[in-house]
Parts: C-alpha cells; sequence; structure tokens
C-alpha cells in the first residue's frame, strides 16, 4: 500500500487529498469527520485519473468538509488533570485523581477515579485512564458486535475473523479484505447508538466491500436509522 498527496483548486477553494493504492478496481473518494480527503484507488491508476475523478465529486466533496469543519475543533485537548470532563459510553464524567496503593481506574457516582500510587508524577493519570478505556473497548466492542451481527438475516455470515483496537486520526472503523474488524478507540466515549452504527455499518462491508447501492440497500435495511446514528456520532465525536 503506497500514498501520494495532490491539491485541487475547484472555484475559489483548494481541496488537499491523499491516495491509498490498494488491489481494487474502482475509486472511492471518502471525506473524514476531521474534513480529510482520502481516496481509494487501483494501482495502476495514474495522479491524473484520480484528480479528474475528484474533479467530478468537487461539489459533494466541498459541502461533506463543510458540513464536518462546523464541528471543528469542538473538544479542548485533554491534560488529564482532577476535575477534567471525560466521555465514556456516551455519558459525562469528571476526573478524580486519589493516592491508593493501588494503580487503578473505576467509575463512581459520575467520577472517573483513578487510583495511583504517584498522584503527582506527570502522564499517571493518563496513561491509567487510556490503558482502562483500551481494557472498557474491548469488551463494550466485543457486546456490541455481538449484538449488531443479530441485525442480519444470517449472523454468522457476518462474524469477523478478528477485532482490532487502536487510536486513528482518521476512521472510526474498518473492515479488512480477510475480514478483520478495527475500530478506534475513541469510540468508547460515544453513546451506544452511534458505537452500533459504526459496527454495523463495518458489517455490511464483509458483503458489500464498496459503498455502491448495494452496500447502502444492505445498510438501510439492517439499520433504517443509520444516517440519523451517523450525524449523532459526528456531532458528539467531534
Amino acid at each position: 500500500m503506497t500514498g501520494d498527496h495532490g491539491r485541487l483548486r475547484y472555484g475559489e477553494q483548494v481541496i488537499p487529498y491523499q491516495v491509498v493504492r490498494r488491489p481494487r478496481k474502482t475509486m472511492e473518494i471518502a471525506v473524514e469527520p476531521d474534513t480529510s480527503v482520502v481516496i481509494a484507488a487501483p494501482m495502476e491508476v495514474s495522479m491524473e485519473a484520480v484528480a479528474a475523478k475528484l474533479r467530478q465529486r468537487a461539489a459533494w466533496v466541498v459541502k461533506q468538509r463543510r458540513y464536518f469543519s462546523q464541528f471543528l475543533p469542538r473538544t479542548p485537548q485533554r491534560r488529564f488533570v482532577a476535575g477534567e470532563t471525560h466521555y465514556y459510553m456516551g455519558r459525562r464524567y469528571r476526573l478524580k485523581i486519589v493516592p491508593h496503593r493501588q494503580d487503578g481506574v473505576k467509575l463512581l457516582r459520575g467520577f472517573i477515579v483513578v487510583q495511583t500510587r504517584q498522584p503527582h508524577r506527570p502522564g499517571i493519570a493518563q496513561d491509567l485512564v487510556e490503558a482502562w478505556y483500551g481494557r472498557c473497548a474491548r469488551v463494550k466492542f466485543t457486546q456490541r458486535m455481538a449484538a449488531c451481527r443479530q441485525r442480519f438475516p444470517e449472523p454468522d455470515d457476518f462474524r469477523p475473523r478478528g477485532l482490532v483496537i487502536r487510536h486513528s486520526r482518521r476512521r472510526w472503523g474498518s473492515m479488512s479484505p480477510g475480514g478483520r474488524l478495527l475500530l478506534n478507540r475513541r469510540l468508547i466515549e460515544a453513546p451506544v447508538v452511534a458505537i452500533d452504527y459504526v459496527i454495523t455499518h463495518e458489517l455490511c462491508h464483509m458483503a458489500e466491500p464498496h459503498h455502491g447501492a448495494a452496500f447502502f440497500k444492505l445498510l438501510e435495511r439492517v439499520m433504517p436509522d443509520w444516517e440519523q446514528r451517523k450525524q449523532r456520532l459526528e456531532q458528539f465525536m467531534a
């Protein structure tokens, strides 16, 4: 997989974009929540052909970037200090850091309580909270994946071969050609309706790899309110 970068002028706008080469037959243009434009293209397609395709979709791209930009930036950079607001499964919690003989994190009456032997050590709260988020994500995403599979007429046909959780700046989820589901760790902060949207969207890719008419027909059938859920995700996680 290789990547190229380009810029397309459309009227008074300049659209920067990244090209990701993949073993596929068609091009796919995606506008990510951070307003970046990513084009998945066949290995042999020229940058000229990519630019021509983007020019055809430029009006839509500009509209999508404008939509996402209204939510940026909303959430300040987290510092992981006492009293700071954090989210878990769509609910807001305040961070509380207390001395304790063992390191750990737990939810307690509206607080994410960080227990640590070194409460004044820089970065300790962030390390503990991030590790806790990761453990929770593994448990909750596995549960929600099992629930989302039941939306399909044949749930066993939509069982991923693996679940990968990692940080990503651009994508909430993806489905590999080998059937491995990748989810963004940050999703554990989102409401269940939004988590289920991302998982169901990616499960649909097991039957329909590309965002064509057949893909959206399947998504509409198994999750009729997917557009409202998508909007909820974008607004909450901006």
